[in-house]
C-alpha cells in the first residue's frame, strides 16, 4: 500500500528515506525550519519530493519519519506540535547521542538506563503514534540493504500494534525482517543497539554490517 510519508530532518538519514520512498513509490515531503535548505535538497533528489514546514509535513502525511539528531528530536516534536501529530504514525529513527565524545568506541547517551528517548518523545505528543525503527544501523543500508547472509532484522517497539504493522510491512517492502520487541520501554534496549553498531567503525572503519535475530 502506498502511503503520504512525511520527513522531518534534512540530514543523510531524511535523505537516504526520502529516495528510497520515493523509489518504492510512495508520495514524500520533506520539512525543514530552513526553506534555503530545502530548495538545495530538492534539486539533488527529484522534483517529485515535496517541501515544506515541519507542520506542513505533518498535515500531509499519513506517516512521519522522524530523522533528526538526536539532541534536536524532542524540539523537532514539540515545533510541529502535538495537535498537528495527534493520530499520526511517527517511525522514530533517532538516537540519544550526547554531543561528547566517545569512549573507547562507546557513543555516550544523554538518556538514563530506565528511560529512552522515544519514550521521552511519547510524552512530549502522547496522542501521536510513535514506532522506532532504522535506528541500529548506518544510513546507507536502510533501504534495500544486501548482505551475503540474508535480509537483516529491524528491531522495532511501540505502543499502538496497527501502527507497528504498517511499519513492518514498509520495512519488509524496503529489505529488512521487522521484529517486534513490544512497548515503547523496550526502546531502553534498542537504542543502545546503536552503540553497539558503531564500535566497529568508530574503533577499525569497519561500517558495512547489520544485525540479525536467528531463531530455532
Amino acid at each position: 500500500m502506498k502511503q503520504k510519508i512525511g520527513i522531518i530532518g534534512t540530514g543523510d538519514v531524511g535523505k537516504v528515506l526520502a529516495r528510497g520512498f520515493l523509489h518504492h513509490g510512495h508520495q514524500v515531503m520533506m520539512g525543514s525550519r530552513s526553506p534555503d535548505k530545502l530548495e538545495v535538497i530538492r534539486n539533488s533528489i527529484g522534483s517529485t519530493l515535496v517541501t515544506g514546514t515541519f507542520k506542513e509535513t505533518a498535515a500531509f502525511a499519513e506517516v512521519i519519519v522522524l530523522a533528526v539528531k538526536g539532541t534536536a528530536a524532542k524540539d523537532a516534536i514539540l515545533a510541529t506540535g502535538a495537535d498537528a501529530l495527534a493520530g499520526k504514525v511517527i517511525i522514530d529513527t533517532t538516537n540519544p547521542i550526547a554531543d561528547a565524545a566517545p569512549v573507547n568506541g562507546v557513543l555516550q547517551f544523554f538518556t538514563e538506563r530506565n528511560d529512552s528517548l522515544l519514550e521521552q518523545l511519547q510524552r512530549a505528543a502522547p496522542s501521536a503514534r510513535f514506532v522506532k525503527a532504522w535506528s541500529c544501523v548506518g544510513h546507507v543500508h536502510m533501504v534495500d540493504p544486501k548482505f551475503p547472509d540474508g535480509r537483516p532484522t529491524m528491531f522495532i517497539c511501540g505502543n499502538d500494534q496497527q501502527s507497528k504493522e504498517v511499519v513492518s510491512g514498509l520495512l519488509q517492502a524496503f529489505g529488512w525482517d521487522a521484529e517486534d520487541m513490544g512497548a515503547v520501554e523496550s526502546a531502553r534496549a534498542i537504542e543502545p543497539l546503536c552503540q553497539l553498531w558503531c564500535i566497529p567503525g568508530i574503533r577499525a572503519n569497519r561500517w558495512n554490517h547489520a544485525f540479525k535475530l536467528l531463531k530455532s
